[in-house]
């Protein structure tokens, strides 16, 4: 298997009118909601799975935004389960993974990071900048402290969809490598399963630390530090 088509699964294609990411993300929004529906009076595995992840989140939101806080709760929690079906459906074999593309993720942070923004001049007007000024500090070291700050809180955006897409992607490329391996060497077989394993666990982790952080950053909107 040549170098250049490790990097053929993230390619964007046309299918259909639509490309394979906007035909993914539809049907993962699609499958969650078809798993998601209906609530029975005594739950299943899959409900009870579910209402563990609820009240988890929940109490995260709570935890750092409050009382009024938990307004975000559903933005948080369907945020979380369309970041894990798209990252765990992508493992599938032939399946296009949109995280794995910077460009849609930095397309999430930088909505959140805007949205977060938006929401925190409707809150507190032109107070909301008083966020890029350290309390305390000299006022001599105002213009250096400020620039800073604000590199420091527009580069929030760059981390959440970098961390995210390289993360993915390096799975994804390794999976591709051991898989060439496979046919050759049969002991890779037993290896790929480890990976594969693994790369659940990353696709968990990764959307859960993206929303824990999403979480911590809509604290701006409501209190000014």
């Amino acid at each position: 298997m040549s170098g250049s088509s490790y990097f053929e699964q993230f390619n964007v294609v046309w299918l259909f009118g639509l490309t394979n990411s906007a035909i993914m993300m539809l049907l993962v929004i699609f499958v969650a909601l078809l798993f998601l529906r209906g609530i029975d009076l005594i739950p299943k595995r899959w409900q009870s799975f579910f209402e563990l992840v609820c009240f988890h989140f929940y109490y995260v939101a709570k935890e750092n935004l409050g009382v009024e806080g938990l307004k975000f709760f559903p933005f948080i929690l369907s945020l979380f389960f369309f970041l894990v079906f798209l990252n765990i459906f992508g493992l599938c074999p032939y399946v296009f993974t949109p995280t794995t593309h910077i460009v849609v993720t930095l397309g999430f942070s930088f909505s959140i990071i805007i949205g977060i923004t938006l929401s925190g001049l409707l809150r507190f007007k032109k107070d909301f900048f008083s966020i890029l000024m350290p309390s305390g500090a000299p006022l001599v070291l105002a213009p250096l402290l400020v620039l800073i700050e604000t590199v420091s809180y527009f580069s929030r955006a760059i981390s959440l969809g970098v961390r995210l897409a390289a993360n993915l992607s390096a799975g994804h490329l390794l999976f591709a490598i051991l898989a060439g391996f496979g046919v050759i060497f049969k002991s890779a077989i037993v290896i790929m399963v480890f990976i594969t394993l693994l790369e659940m666990a990353v696709a968990i982790i990764q959307a859960y630390v993206f929303c824990l952080l999403t979480t911590i950053y809509l604290a701006d909107t409501l209190v000014l530090h």
